[in-house]
C-alpha cells in the first residue's frame, strides 16, 4: 500500500475510533505517530497523563492503549485494510507501546466487525443502576469467545464469587477515599465541565448504591462529601472477570484488546457496562481477585454487565498525531 492510500479522511476515521477507547479516569494516555512511508501508526504512552498514585506500574495505561489498538484494528478492517500489529516493538523505547502496519486494500471483510465498528461511538461506561433482567447465556458465551479471541479469559462470576468480588471492590473503594494522595489524584481528573477534553465530568458521575451493595466509583464523595445522591442498584449484579495467563506489559496490551472487544460486543447486544477497577489498584487486593479454580490467572478487569439506562458520554481529545519523515529521530 502506498503512502498516498492513507488519506486524511481515512486517517481521521482510524484515530477517531482509537481515541474512543476507555481509559482510567478518561485520561486518554496515548499519542499517535504516523510513519507515512510504511503506512504504520504507532501508539505511544504519554507520561503526563498517567496516574502515578493509582497506577504506579502503568498497567492501566497499557490496557487503555490495548483498547485503542482494538478500535484501530476494527476501523482498519472496516475500511478494507489488514492491520498487522506489533506489541512493544522497540525495547529501547518504553513509551512505544504498539506499531500497526496497514496493508492490503479491499472491501469490508466481516459483518461482525462492521457491527463492532458501529458500536465504537456508542460504547461508554454506565454508572447507573441496571435492571434485574438476566443476560442470556448465549450472549455470555459470545462475550467469552470475544475475550478468548484476544488471548484472555472471561469468567462469569457465580453468586458466591460475585459477593467476594464486590466485597474486595468495596474495600478498595474505601481505601481510595481515605488515602489522601490517591483521592487528590482522582479529583484532578474528575468533576470538570466546559472545555475540558479529558477526565470524567460531573454529569457522568452517577449515583451511589443506596443499599451499599454495588461499589461503583463515588467520584461525587471526593468532591462534595455533603452531597451523595443514591439510588437502589440491582440486587443481583452480573460480574465477569477478565484475566490473562501471564502478567507482563504485553499481556496488559492483550488484555486491553480483549476488554474492548468484549465491551463493543456487549454494546452490540444492547448491554450496558461499567468497570470495577478499584481492587486492581492495590497489589494485595488484586492478588485476592483470582478465582479459587484459576490460581494462575491474573485478573486484569472486573466488568459489570446489565440492561439499563445509557450513561453520559465522556469527552475526547482531538487525536494528536506526529507525522514522521525520513530524518525524524523521535517525538518532539
Amino acid at each position: 500500500m502506498s503512502s498516498t492510500t492513507l488519506d486524511t479522511s481515512a486517517l481521521e476515521k482510524l484515530l477517531a475510533a482509537a481515541v474512543a477507547a476507555p481509559s482510567m479516569h478518561n485520561t486518554q494516555p496515548w499519542r499517535f505517530r504516523l510513519d507515512a512511508g510504511s503506512s504504520t501508526v504507532e501508539i505511544r504512552a504519554v507520561p503526563e497523563r498517567s496516574l502515578p498514585q493509582e497506577d504506579p506500574y502503568g498497567r492501566a495505561v497499557h490496557i487503555a492503549a490495548g483498547a485503542a489498538l482494538l478500535n484501530l484494528r476494527v476501523a482498519a478492517g472496516r475500511l478494507g485494510w489488514t492491520p498487522v500489529s506489533r506489541l512493544l516493538p522497540d525495547p529501547r523505547d518504553p513509551t512505544l507501546l504498539v506499531a500497526v502496519r496497514l496493508q492490503g486494500r479491499g472491501g469490508p471483510r466481516d459483518a461482525r466487525e462492521a457491527d463492532l465498528y458501529d458500536a465504537i461511538p456508542r460504547r461508554h461506561s454506565s454508572r447507573m443502576p441496571f435492571t434485574e433482567r438476566a443476560v442470556p447465556l448465549a450472549v455470555l458465551a459470545e462475550l467469552a469467545d470475544a475475550g478468548h479471541a484476544e488471548g484472555a479469559r472471561l469468567t462469569v462470576a457465580g453468586e458466591d464469587e460475585t459477593a467476594r468480588l464486590l466485597r474486595l471492590s468495596g474495600l478498595a473503594e474505601h481505601r481510595n477515599h481515605t488515602d489522601p494522595d490517591r483521592a487528590a489524584e482522582s479529583r484532578r481528573w474528575t468533576g470538570g465541565e466546559g472545555g475540558r477534553d479529558t477526565g470524567i465530568p460531573a454529569r457522568a458521575f452517577g449515583p451511589r448504591d443506596a443499599g451499599e451493595h454495588v461499589p461503583v466509583r463515588d467520584f461525587c464523595a471526593l468532591r462534595q462529601p455533603d452531597r451523595l445522591p443514591s439510588l437502589p442498584f440491582e440486587r443481583h449484579p452480573m460480574l465477569v472477570a477478565l484475566s490473562t495467563t501471564h502478567d507482563h506489559r504485553a499481556d496488559w496490551l492483550r488484555a486491553g484488546q480483549a476488554l474492548e472487544r468484549v465491551l463493543l460486543l456487549a454494546t452490540v447486544h444492547g448491554l450496558r457496562t461499567s468497570l470495577l477497577h478499584q481492587a486492581l489498584e492495590w497489589p494485595d487486593l488484586r492478588s485476592l481477585l483470582r478465582a479459587p479454580d484459576a490460581p494462575y490467572g491474573h485478573v486484569q478487569m472486573i466488568v459489570r454487565l446489565g440492561y439499563g439506562p445509557e450513561g453520559p458520554a465522556t469527552p475526547r481529545r482531538t487525536p494528536h498525531l506526529f507525522l514522521a519523515t525520513a530524518d525524524d529521530d523521535g517525538l518532539p
